[in-house]
């Protein structure tokens, strides 16, 4: 298998391939969490997207390629729920990349950057609905917060729930 890379990922010079990647690879989480496949506004989104109080121009988007071939996605924003906190509003791997440590290696990159931002916990949100996503997580030391919410946003009535990981130095 090629090593992975882990690189941040521009609007001018990625878009593209954030497109297919969420076409042809990321369908499945799409079709769960919005039931309907990601549209042509889910690449911009990317780029914008991020949790309430943080400033999308401080959040790392980040790629994960094996070889050439985009695998992963993942965007880490600052100061949600607190100014000093991390979250993690997307992580998503190909359906041929998963089963392979290859999310793990990306979590931890993903940490090391929240560490070195000075964030005392990462914090993420997961779906009821998504098993294998909530067992990833909580082997990976995330643990609910205890906050959960009903969304509606797309007709399912999905249940959210936070979870939160502490970083240590």
């Amino acid at each position: 298998m090629t090593a992975p890379v882990i690189r941040s990922l521009t609007r001018p010079t990625d878009l593209a391939a954030i497109a297919a990647f969420l076409a042809e690879e990321a369908a499945d989480y799409y079709l769960l969490a919005e039931g309907a496949a990601p549209g042509p506004k889910a690449a911009e989104a990317f780029f914008t997207d991020c949790p309430p109080g943080c400033d999308p121009a401080l959040s790392h988007r980040l790629g994960l390629f094996l070889g050439d071939r985009l695998a992963g996605l993942a965007e880490l924003s600052f100061g949600f729920p607190t100014a000093t906190d991390a979250y993690l509003g997307l992580m998503i791997l190909s359906p041929a990349a998963r089963g392979q440590g290859l999310g793990r290696s990306f979590l931890t990159h993903v940490e090391t950057l929240a560490r070195t931002a000075g964030s005392p916990r990462l914090y993420l949100a997961v779906l009821q609905a998504n098993p294998r996503g909530w067992a990833f997580w909580t082997r990976a030391g995330f643990q609910p917060t205890g906050v959960s919410r009903v969304d509606n946003e797309h007709g399912l009535n999905h249940v959210i729930h936070r979870l939160v990981k502490p970083l240590h130095p």
